[in-house]
């Protein structure tokens, strides 16, 4: 026999909430050391996810509790992963009070005063107050992370760092959900900025974070949006390597995951395989906005504010699929 037929079988798939214990096990023991900085980020990510979530896992999914103090105090430049991975667990029904401990270390240490970030300090803030712990920072934070995002002009052009830093800060002033953040008509817009370009970039990673972030405020996102993050999740593939550096897309697919579960739209995802699991996306849609804006960079002068006058010269400059998207 000469001709083998090779069957291509698609892999398969799961609820976000099925893939919970199989998704701590590879973060917590395959993908990466507990001493490398990437393995608190990817694991602490995941917990915040599930405690906001409200996904229920097996104690013995994750065996670091114990570890978490010491560690803190050796490696204390990480100090708002571990706390946050500590209140994470143990508001998700871990036994023992090591939160109200480590963060009150945290206060005496005075470890936020380290932080010249606005946000950062925001984060401590939060961290530090859910154990009902004092901290020393000044009365004036959250009126600076209020002018940040109220200031929507920001994001009237892509600025990838500023609009991270949008959905962060609305995500602690609403407690992740649990408290109406009092946003201004300017954060909404700024949200919405955000939104469009991500949507014209087709980044869902980013379009994930401000779709939950919208719902956090109170907000109903564009079903358009929400859409395409959802149905990105059908997109994603996961593999096996052993391979001891990984760049793959998990965030994104976590961050498209906390939407679907945030707008209660937990539907198919995609089966976590154990060992040292990569997550992967197939053939991502390249969105008009590259094109777009080199277009308006070459027009220099001859860029107009008028949308009936600039229409037909963008119309131009993209392809089919991009003309859809833009539409």
């Amino acid at each position: 026999m000469t001709n083998v037929i090779s069957l291509s079988v698609p892999q398969r798939r799961q609820t976000f909430s099925q893939n919970v214990d199989p998704m701590i096990d590879v973060l917590a023991n395959h993908r990466r050391t507990r001493e490398n900085v990437f393995w608190l980020k990817e694991t602490g990510e995941l917990l915040n996810i599930l405690e906001c979530s409200g996904k229920p896992f097996k104690e013995e999914s994750l065996t670091v509790y114990q570890q978490l103090t010491a560690n803190m105090a050796f490696f204390n430049q990480y100090y708002r992963f571990y706390l946050s991975i500590c209140l994470d667990l143990e508001d998700l029904g871990l036994k023992g009070n090591l939160g109200e401990q480590m963060g009150e270390w945290v206060a005496t240490q005075g470890l936020a005063e380290v932080e010249l970030s606005n946000l950062q300090r925001g984060e401590v803030f939060r961290l530090v107050s859910r154990r009902g712990n004092k901290i020393s920072i000044d009365t004036g934070l959250d009126v600076r992370l209020r002018q940040f995002i109220n200031r929507s002009a920001t994001l009237a052009l892509p600025n990838k760092k500023a609009a991270y830093e949008l959905t962060h800060i609305v995500s602690y002033l609403s407690e992740y959900g649990r408290r109406d953040p009092k946003l201004d008509a300017g954060a909404i817009q700024f949200l919405n900025f955000v939104g469009i370009i991500a949507y014209l970039d087709q980044n869902a990673d980013l379009l994930a974070e401000i779709c939950t972030a919208l719902r956090f405020a109170g907000e109903t996102p564009s079903q358009i949006w929400e859409n395409c993050v959802l149905a990105s999740l059908a997109d994603f593939q996961v593999a096996t390597n052993s391979a001891s550096s990984i760049s793959d897309a998990y965030h994104e697919y976590f961050e498209c995951s906390w939407l679907a579960a945030t707008a209660k739209q937990d539907g198919k995802g995609q089966a976590v395989l154990g060992g040292c699991t990569q997550f992967q996306r197939g053939d991502v849609a390249v969105g008009p906005l590259r094109n777009i804006s080199n277009l308006l960079l070459k027009m220099d002068a001859e860029r107009s504010h008028d949308w009936e006058v600039m229409r037909p010269i963008v119309e131009q400059e993209i392809d089919e699929k991009g003309y859809g998207i833009l539409l």
